[in-house]
């Protein structure tokens, strides 16, 4: 039992909810365009989104450890990775293994749904895996692609990718709903960067709290949770979302609380905290909803 807790330590098992929910919009998407979906297919998507971000998790574990951020960060609830390399360094090649491993897994899915689907897929599979490989030893070296590569990788392409896997398409509803997750995942990872500014920059991190400060970060943060919102609301005006997907405001008042408490503990990192988790809630709850918008409009 404590080597396979050791093993899921890598994989941020308590944090893997994002799949299921950014499948579930693609879901919601596929069925609103398209009609009823085959559960094959689902079930790979599904399979292909979680390897993906399991792969993610345990490649930033493996090299986080290896630069030696590991030791230097300031782990909270919501960032600051497991720990589990640091307290146990002989999982660092498991971690590793989990990362190709599950890296290799997304892939074979990818090729299937290619042959099955069509080819249309390719340059969202190339970006997919390049983004997986990439985002820890380069991309966070780049301001302006480590703010927008997670919302890359859950919005645009897990759901995109998803609703082409269950339609053999893509469609305006699909790339509007995507937006949802684009700007809140984004988000998710710019507020988890505040506490690791001081860590991050010693081995080389160029990220946006550290090249534009804490403070003007949140106001792009306060801007990304203006678009998630204008994002459905434009969708629905355009008749390419449901009526039913203003469900998504719903959560609305959780994310002005978040941005309230990012703005005015920026500097602060204990009281940022809760804004932290108001964050996680905000982006879990706001695609969940409007996915259930989709399925209720489909």
């Amino acid at each position: 039992m404590k080597e396979m807790k050791q093993l899921l330590g890598p994989m941020r098992v308590p944090f893997l909810v994002l799949p299921p929910v950014c499948v579930l919009l693609g879901v919601g998407t596929a069925v609103w365009t398209d009609g009823p979906i085959n559960l094959l297919s689902l079930v790979l998507a599904f399979v292909g989104a979680l390897a993906a971000h399991i792969s993610v998790n345990a490649l930033n574990e493996y090299f986080d450890f290896k630069s030696g951020l590991d030791f230097r960060t300031m782990r909270t609830p919501f960032s600051g990775g497991s720990g589990t390399l640091p307290a146990n360094p002989a999982m660092a090649r498991s971690a590793l293994h989990i990362g190709l491993i599950t890296a290799a897994i997304t892939a074979l899915i990818g090729l299937y749904f290619l042959l099955t689907r069509g080819w249309a897929l390719l340059p969202i599979g190339l970006l997919g895996l390049a983004l997986i490989f990439s985002y820890t030893p380069w991309i966070t070296r780049q301001p302006l692609l480590c703010l927008i590569a997670p919302g890359l990788g859950f919005g645009l392409l897990m759901v995109m990718g998803t609703e082409f896997a269950l339609t053999g398409g893509f469609s305006w509803t699909g790339f509007m709903a995507s937006l949802v997750p684009f700007f809140l995942v984004s988000n998710l990872l710019l507020l988890n960067q505040f506490p690791d500014v001081e860590a991050d920059r010693t081995i080389g991190r160029r990220h946006l709290p550290i090249v534009m400060g804490r403070g003007t970060s949140s106001l792009v943060y306060g801007a990304f949770l203006l678009l998630t919102y204008l994002a459905i609301g434009v969708g629905v005006g355009l008749e390419v979302l449901p009526v039913a997907s203003l469900l998504g405001f719903l959560s609305l008042p959780l994310a002005a609380l978040a941005f309230s408490g990012a703005y005015r503990h920026a500097e602060n990192l204990e009281k940022l905290v809760p804004s932290m988790g108001l964050n996680v809630l905000t982006t879990i709850l706001t695609p969940a909803l409007v996915a259930l918008g989709l399925l209720i409009g489909g």
